[in-house]
């Protein structure tokens, strides 16, 4: 895994539970505390986390934070892209317009 999928991972991780200490994040992702705290800083420049000190601390997002919904995961823009070859033009034109509009991985990935 990558720093940045790692990243995008914490992030999922903190949008769905919308709290989490370091030492779960390291144990989850499999990499030291440092290691999160670094990512915590980086994703601190685009995302409004906030983190506490001590016992009972760890990282979250404010209550009235909500992503992007529209945003495709890696994950599902690989999954698009391997139905390439076995759509219709017509509907691979369709995907690609998706791809580009949803995606900030494409195209990157399709190389």
């Amino acid at each position: 895994m990558t720093a940045t999928e790692r990243r995008e991972e914490i992030m999922r991780i903190i949008v769905v539970r919308r709290r989490e200490n370091m030492t779960n994040l390291a144990r989850e992702l499999g990499v030291t505390t440092r290691t999160i705290r670094n990512d915590i800083l980086v994703l601190t420049s685009s995302y409004p986390l906030e983190t506490v000190r001590g016992h009972g601390g760890g990282v979250y997002l404010p209550d009235d934070y909500q992503p992007y919904k529209n945003t495709l995961s890696r994950k599902h823009t690989e999954t698009i892209l391997n139905l390439k070859g076995r759509v219709s033009e017509d509907e691979w034109k369709e995907l690609e317009q998706i791809l580009r509009e949803h995606s900030p991985w494409f195209p990157d990935l399709d190389k």
